[in-house]
């Protein structure tokens, strides 16, 4: 499927959760991916476009909040539709919890990273937002994930996370940590870049190549 599809389905899917038609944008993912097999291909090319976009027409009053909470709510619905496929039987021995930054509720990007990790075979630990950092800890400790993954997608809880990383890192300081979201492509003095054993990665195709390069040590 090349760009041009893409972008007419991804727009098509916008559409579709702005009027809060569900089974219009089910159709549409079924529908991408009857001509090109790939869920990550449709998560980024269709899914996070258009809740990018979401996103930014929510930032700038054009549309309420009730509307972003339901196209989310309706794409989330679509993951979940489509996790059968997404279980690998080619398992690791490999594990990754995956938070949203305290104080946010937006999930769906994290809970797609997710699927990535499930798709390579890892065993993903799921928590989701709301978590606050002392259980997210807590939770670290218990599984002893090889990576743990958290999604910024509200400028404003930059701080937030922040004080997430630095509060893990204190008590995990070999642990690698992956963060990423839509918050960073507005943000210019990113401080955690200096942070030791910290990968940021700004989409799908790259979080694939960083799975594949963990899967080969």
């Amino acid at each position: 499927m090349g760009k041009i599809e893409s972008d007419s389905i991804a727009n098509d899917f916008l559409q579709g959760l702005l009027k809060g038609d569900r089974a219009k944008c089910s159709a549409l993912a079924h529908e991408y991916l009857a001509q090109n097999p790939s869920i990550k291909d449709l998560y980024e090319k269709v899914f996070r476009v258009a809740l990018y976009d979401v996103g930014k027409l929510w930032e700038n009053n054009k549309i309420t909040v009730a509307t972003e909470h339901m196209a989310t709510a309706i794409t989330e619905g679509i993951l979940n539709e489509l996790f059968e496929q997404i279980i690998s039987t080619d398992r690791t021995n490999k594990k990754v919890v995956l938070a949203c930054v305290e104080g946010e509720k937006h999930q769906v990007g994290i809970k797609m990273v997710a699927d990535m990790f499930e798709m390579k075979g890892w065993e993903s630990f799921f928590l989701g937002s709301g978590i606050p950092t002392g259980e997210l800890i807590r939770f670290i400790r218990q599984t002893e994930p090889h990576v743990v993954a958290i999604s910024l997608s509200i400028y404003f809880n930059y701080a937030n996370l922040v004080k997430m990383v630095e509060a893990i890192r204190a008590e995990f300081p070999e642990i690698l940590l992956l963060v990423g979201g839509q918050a960073f492509t507005r943000i210019t003095n990113n401080e955690l870049e200096k942070t030791p054993k910290l990968v940021m990665l700004s989409d799908l195709n790259m979080l694939e190549q960083f799975i594949d390069t963990l899967n080969r040590k």
